[in-house]
């Protein structure tokens, strides 16, 4: 009763916690420190102004530095986002995370953007964030292709154009570079559509059901034609070589541009004149070359609602069996975190892909990757048994003229063309079909922002799980460890170990007065006589497979002397671990 009464006054004492009045998935209890409209794309400049934002809130956490220049001149920024207090980034598994590799596909900046801002808004009030954050580096590239990028928002483009990097290329190998693209010839900001009105002499005709568009006549015996015909993108014949918009600026792809399974531009478009030709890809290259600490990729693109993962090309065979229950276990999760996005395997459910970006940090270096096509028209129409999930010129009408009060449809409008004369303009703008409208975009860079921190929380983690030491008499001593690593990504993945990829695993032991007779890893974890003795340097067990994800290492060492032991694990891929036992009383 005594210390209950005591103990009164010091209860009441203590501060009230608030009640948290926000939800689930905000910084709880409060309003965002750094307020971002998720409902808005942003430019090139404006995206780095979004990530100098955080940096200026969080200087302690983020920081960056420019690893390089685009074709242009513009930074290629790297944001280091790291708890200092808990380590140097070099120190910890690490995560890459980079967007807008292509210049149109520019929500894949603002996902690399989300997941800084949800990672620092939300270290203080949920500890799995906190854990993240304190036990990993994040590696963060919003913009491989800025100058895309910057076209894609100053120039008139189809929600397809402005692809390239714009370093110049002659695209129609005739002697010439960039010298026909497209042209904006009504000066909206937008390449559409055009076509022509040929009474009796063409192929299509109007829509009975929408005069906006256009269906193709059925071939027929009975003569009848169309009265219309479709003239391509809209733009002019700027060489004069009787073709439109053959020869835009630029002509290279830096998804094609990559070490692995590479092949000439007359195979695999885009690709250059060999691996890493493009400065960008050069920088990306040294970067994730001298940060050997990253242990997963994701990457950003557009369109398309996927989760991809290599091989790129069938010519590269199969991804080691171990390597691919990882790939499915992120992946599959994946599915369910993103309605209506497979998970999928880049040649075999989509098409070949020579000299992919992830596929070499895979194949090449041995890290779990994944690309993230972050936008699918299925998202207009969620509900799976409505037909109008297919997306077609009725339904993507529908959703504009529903949802968008029709601003993303520039309506048929006439032009003098100076090839074909008298034409109409006219068409869906830019800014749809690949890219979400407004009212979506958060929810989808949320998601896929998530997804990556998921792929981030399985990067290895690796502990000492048990030591154990038996008197084996004349001063002699078994010391039996335990290394486990929790996580579900393995510390070499079966890749790594198969091609020698980077520095190996090694188990150690020391201490001041030890001699290291004898050592090796167990093979049997209830015989500890079956060890698979080292021949050489028994202090410091190499080993290329590493610890297997969400298993262990046993490992024992013959040692003889006195006093502490420690025994440690380094890799290239997760923290140090160790631990530390006296031999005997």
């Amino acid at each position: 009763m005594i210390a209950l009464l005591l103990a009164a006054p010091l209860l009441a004492a203590a501060p009230q916690a608030e009640a948290p009045t926000g939800f689930a998935g905000t910084a709880a209890g409060r309003a965002p420190q750094v307020e971002i409209a998720w409902n808005r794309l942003y430019d090139w400049d404006e995206v780095y102004g979004l990530l100098d934002r955080l940096a200026a809130r969080w200087p302690d956490l983020l920081s960056f530095e420019v690893i390089g220049q685009s074709s242009e001149g513009r930074d290629l920024r790297v944001y280091t986002l790291n708890d200092p207090a808990t380590g140097a980034p070099e120190t910890k598994p690490a995560m890459w995370i980079d967007g807008n590799v292509h210049g149109n596909e520019v929500q894949g900046g603002e996902a690399v953007v989300y997941a800084a801002w949800y990672l620092l808004e939300n270290r203080d009030s949920n500890e799995r964030v906190r854990a993240l954050v304190d036990g990993s580096a994040f590696y963060l590239l919003p913009m491989v292709n800025p100058d895309g990028r910057a076209s894609w928002f100053r120039d008139g483009h189809s929600p397809h154009s402005s692809r390239t990097g714009r370093h110049p290329w002659d695209s129609d190998r005739d002697g010439l570079v960039d010298e026909d693209e497209a042209n904006d010839l009504d000066g909206d900001g937008s390449i559409v559509q055009m076509r022509k009105y040929v009474p009796g002499e063409g192929t299509h005709r109007i829509s009975a059901d929408d005069p906006r568009i256009l269906e193709r006549v059925p071939a027929n015996d009975r003569g009848i034609r169309g009265d219309w015909i479709l003239l391509g993108s809209e733009g002019l014949d700027d060489d004069g070589d009787g073709r439109v918009n053959e020869d835009g600026v630029g002509g290279y792809d830096m998804n094609r541009a990559w070490p692995s399974l590479w092949r000439a531009g007359h195979v695999q478009y885009g690709a250059g004149p060999y691996p890493l030709y493009w400065p960008e890809t050069r920088a990306i290259a040294s970067f994730i070359l001298d940060h050997p600490n990253i242990a997963g990729v994701q990457s950003f693109h557009n369109a398309g609602g996927m989760i991809l993962r290599g091989p790129g090309a069938k010519d590269f065979g199969d991804y080691p069996r171990a390597d691919v229950r990882v790939y499915d276990s992120i992946g599959q999760d994946g599915e369910r975190m993103l309605p209506f996005y497979r998970y999928m395997v880049i040649w075999k459910d989509l098409y070949t892909v020579y000299g992919g970006f992830v596929t070499w940090t895979y194949e090449g270096l041995g890290i779990v990757s994944f690309t993230n096509e972050l936008w699918t028209n299925s998202r207009l129409f969620p509900d799976e048994s409505d037909s109008s999930r297919r997306s077609g010129s009725a339904d993507r009408h529908f959703f504009d003229d529903n949802l968008l009060m029709g601003a993303g449809f520039v309506d048929w409008h006439p032009y003098e063309h100076p090839l074909y004369g008298p034409i109409e303009i006219g068409g869906f703008r830019k800014d749809v079909g690949r890219v979400p409208p407004s009212f979506l975009i958060e929810e989808m860079l949320h998601r896929n922002a998530l997804f990556a921190l998921k792929h981030a929380a399985e990067m290895p983690a690796v502990r000492v799980d048990s030591v154990t030491v038996e008197d084996l008499g004349a001063g002699l001593w078994a010391v039996d460890a335990v290394f486990r690593n929790d996580r579900l990504i393995p510390t070499r993945t079966a890749r790594a170990a198969e091609k020698r990829v980077g520095r190996p695993d090694a188990f150690t032991i020391a201490g001041p007065d030890l001699e290291v007779l004898a050592g090796g890893v167990r093979t049997d974890r209830f015989r500890p006589e079956r060890v698979e003795l080292v021949e050489r340097e028994p202090a410091r067990i190499v080993s290329e497979s590493g610890v297997p994800g969400r298993g262990e290492v046993r490992v024992r060492w013959f040692v003889r002397g006195a006093g502490p032991v420690t025994v440690g694990w380094t890799g290239e891929k997760a923290r140090d671990a160790s631990a530390t036992v006296p031999l005997g009383d």
